[in-house]
């Protein structure tokens, strides 16, 4: 090796050995694969001014924003129009794209309409019967779809029997779903300065199939008047980004697995 080689490639070792392991896979960005719930012919739940679809678009367009001027990311959408998208092709997008994590953005419901505040889920058995409604919910945008039994396996989401299988799953990112989930939920306590529901785990079909951390965002409740107000707002929605994105940046710094 010539002489004038050999500083450069110990200065380069140098480099390496400081930054660490977790720090050396962040030389290459990470890709997040954002997908907006619901859109088209399913407008999800509705508040008294705005939709689900509209809304979800819109805070994950400027996530979307964020992450392309972020080096750690690469970024892809499932939707980026008001398009109808099955639940099974959003994750097929995530595991072709080799995606690192896939985040669902989604606006919860409730009758009590004085319920507010976020929550993250995670894939797993649903603890308590409000979960259940939450993810009964949303699972049923495959009704919209042609051939659901065939594709979820016969699967009917509106069962509560069939909802026992997701109890016998292993999902193999649950642990860094989990992680992902609690770190989301202090971001948006702390950005949005609205309360956190939770880490919650229950069966959505989004997530199923996802081989990578995967989470699904309730960024708020559309059924609270107030709360509706500030998902719908250009600072509210813009928040909420800014706090999915942090919570990214704090998962890959630390280099978890």
């Amino acid at each position: 090796m010539g002489k004038g080689k050999r500083p450069i490639l110990l200065l380069l070792i140098g480099v390496i050995g400081s930054m660490g392991l977790s720090s050396l896979r962040l030389l290459k960005p990470a890709l997040v694969v954002i997908d907006p719930g619901h859109g088209g012919k399913d407008p999800g739940a509705s508040g008294k001014a705005y939709k689900e679809k509209d809304i979800t678009l819109a805070v994950s367009l400027k996530l979307a924003d964020l992450l392309k001027k972020d080096p750690l990311f690469q970024v892809q959408l499932t939707r980026s129009t008001d398009t109808f998208v099955e639940l099974a092709t959003r994750a097929d997008i995530a595991n072709k794209a080799h995606a690192k994590f896939f985040i669902s953005v989604h606006c919860n419901a409730n009758p009590k309409k004085d319920i507010h505040g976020s929550e993250t889920y995670a894939l797993g058995e649903h603890k308590s019967q409000e979960n259940l409604s939450v993810v009964m919910r949303e699972n049923s945008a495959i009704l919209l779809e042609e051939n659901y039994q065939r594709t979820y396996d016969g699967f009917d989401p509106n069962s509560e029997e069939a909802y026992i299988i997701f109890s016998l799953m292993q999902h193999a990112f649950l642990k860094q779903s989990l992680r992902l989930a609690k770190k989301i939920e202090d971001q948006l306590t702390e950005k949005t300065k609205r309360p956190s529901r939770g880490v919650k785990q229950a069966g959505f079909l989004v997530l199923w199939r996802t081989s990578m951390p995967a989470v699904l965002c309730e960024i708020g409740f559309i059924s609270n008047a107030q709360e509706e107000k500030f998902l719908a707002s250009e600072a509210g929605q813009t928040y909420i980004a800014q706090a999915i994105h942090e919570a990214l940046r704090s998962y890959v710094a630390a280099g978890i697995e």
